[in-house]
């Protein structure tokens, strides 16, 4: 089972869908719109790998200079968060409930990245 998923953030995700499966053949896993049809996230898979891709609008805020992040999904969000604060991670995004049912949390490591962790394994 899969338990770590990169997030690419697109200015136009449905052309970044297009393209990925036009350029490198990945197929579409599903997508989820906003109620005026945009596209709120995207999952697109490539033999076993899977990627995610775009925002939810009404998700806590991510920093504006992020292209990209990864994704691992954790059987306890709330425990792990704590280990990574108690190691110094700059959480910012604390633990919250999405309303797909998953529970998550973003943290910077040390050179900067973002990691966003849950409890969601599309």
């Amino acid at each position: 089972m899969r338990t770590i998923y990169p997030i690419f953030r697109y200015s136009d995700p449905r052309a970044a869908i297009d393209w990925l499966g036009a350029a490198f053949g990945f197929r579409v896993h599903a997508v989820h719109e906003t109620p005026d049809g945009a596209v709120a996230h995207a999952e697109l898979v490539l033999d076993t790998g899977m990627i995610m891709l775009g925002a939810r609008a009404d998700a806590p805020p991510r920093p504006a200079d992020d292209e990209w992040s990864v994704y691992v999904a954790v059987p306890d969000v709330d425990a792990h968060c704590a280990q990574a604060r108690a190691a110094g991670a700059e959480i910012i995004r604390e633990p919250f409930d999405t309303d797909y049912g998953s529970r998550d949390y973003s943290a910077r490591d040390l050179a900067g990245n973002v990691w966003s962790f849950g409890t969601y394994r599309p």
